[in-house]
């Protein structure tokens, strides 16, 4: 496996374990204060969850496609990672101010 690869597995596994501490507490807000704002990042979670998990399964279950983005499409598997570790910068920023 290329190196991208790893750092876009380990990416996007950090993003889940951040996800999951981030959706605690935004369903939590939720349930306590009922407000759309809360209700929202919930879903937005939620959705991103999905996104990350997918992606591990991809990168880390699924060697046909970390063969096709090894040899098919090598930009768009540093692209990913690229991505990958952005998002995990972004998720660590509103962990930051949300669990402040």
């Amino acid at each position: 496996m290329a190196v991208w690869m790893t750092a876009a597995s380990v990416a996007s596994a950090l993003n889940i374990a951040v996800l999951l501490v981030l959706l605690s507490v935004w369903a939590r807000n939720y349930l306590s204060v009922r407000s759309k704002h809360a209700l929202g990042l919930t879903v937005f979670g939620l959705l991103l969850l999905a996104e990350n998990c997918l992606s591990v399964y991809y990168y880390v279950l699924d060697p046909e496609v970390a063969v096709l983005l090894r040899s098919a499409a090598p930009v768009a598997g540093r692209a990913m990672t690229f991505v990958a570790i952005l998002e995990l910068g972004g998720l660590l920023f509103l962990a930051w101010i949300s669990l402040d």
